[in-house]
């Protein structure tokens, strides 16, 4: 019988949530010991935990999570292991995917960059280098995904998208507390004022969401769980996306999960 590995973060009103998205909140609304029975409620943004983005994140008309066709969810893939590459803020092209796995046309592609152990309930939690601090990959990755006819990826991380091609290293904390000139700092220091408009130009600005979603290209985010395991890495598996069938949801939580 095949073993299943889980590939998930943990989700409640600790994890890290995305900056300027409301949090995770839960409250007990009955209890056993009064109404014979113990029930929560919650209320959340879709943009935390473990989460599959549907089209319609970013794209008005766009698929919505019950849109989603199940069998994108399931299938062959590969989760490449990038981890002893990349440190803070640094970039990955598709050559160095390609060089570490097999990747093919329409696989399910996980990349593990190590970055969820910095999350709020990772081994080595730090919140604040997991959402600024994030590694992320160089705009090209967009096309190269498009001519892999991949529908669905995901990292484990915060964001798809480089900090410098997000409001984390545009504009965060603009007027208070100014994290997006540390951001923007220590990635001079890793490439040099020279290159940042080559490597981040504006139009690359969320790229991984504005030019993939369109062509239903989507992502899951905040990857972990079992993501690093060896025995997972840079082979071919079966992996797999289940989001709850959120009708004209655009996004929802999942749950990833990969195969041997």
């Amino acid at each position: 019988m095949p073993k299943i590995y889980d590939l998930s973060q943990d989700l409640n009103q600790d994890c890290s949530f995305w900056p300027f998205y409301p949090p995770f909140e839960v409250k007990y609304i009955k209890r056993k010991s009064e109404q014979g029975v113990n029930a929560q409620y919650i209320q959340t943004s879709n943009h935390m935990g473990t989460h599959l983005d549907a089209p319609r994140h970013f794209v008005t008309k766009g698929k919505t999570i019950d849109q989603i066709p199940i069998e994108w969810c399931y299938g062959p893939g590969v989760i490449v292991d990038l981890s002893d590459m990349l440190d803070d803020l640094r970039l990955f092209t598709p050559e160095d995917i390609e060089k570490r796995a097999d990747v093919q046309e329409g696989d399910i592609l996980f990349i593990h960059t190590g970055w969820h152990r910095y999350s709020f309930f990772g081994e080595e939690a730090d919140e604040e280098r997991y959402i600024q601090r994030h590694p992320g990959p160089h705009f090209s990755i967009c096309d190269w995904l498009l001519s892999k006819k991949i529908h669905i990826w995901g990292v484990d991380m915060i964001s798809t998208d480089h900090p410098m091609n997000l409001p984390i290293g545009r504009f965060l904390g603009k007027g208070g507390l100014e994290h997006w000139q540390k951001v923007r700092a220590k990635t001079v220091a890793n490439f040099g004022e020279e290159r940042m408009e080559e490597l981040f130009p504006d139009s690359a600005y969320q790229l991984t969401h504005n030019a993939l979603f369109p062509h239903d290209c989507i992502h899951v985010e905040n990857l972990g769980g079992d993501i690093g395991l060896k025995k997972l890495n840079n082979k071919r598996i079966t992996l797999g996306v289940f989001p709850w069938k959120f009708k004209g949801g655009e996004a929802a939580f999942c749950r990833a999960v990969a195969w041997t």
